[in-house]
């Protein structure tokens, strides 16, 4: 299991490990973008920055599987 992951690693970081890194780029952004949307819209409502933050991050987990569903691997 480790060896799995520390071959993953080595192929993301030689950025051989997607088939489009572009499209891997522009997902990880939208769903970044999602995340500070809600967050700094839930700021604007007066909610306390710990809830802003805990909503938030539950969005933006839940956005990246559906963002990240057709990523293709090399």
């Amino acid at each position: 299991m480790l060896d799995m992951a520390m071959n993953s690693i080595t192929l993301f970081l030689q950025g051989r490990l997607f088939k489009d890194i572009g499209a891997v780029i522009k997902m990880a952004v939208i769903g970044i973008a999602i995340t500070a949307a809600v967050l700094i819209g839930l700021s604007f409502v007066g909610l306390p920055l710990w809830m802003c933050a805990a909503i938030a991050g539950l969005v933006g987990g839940i956005a990246q599987p559906i963002l990240f569903k057709d990523l293709k691997y090399a």
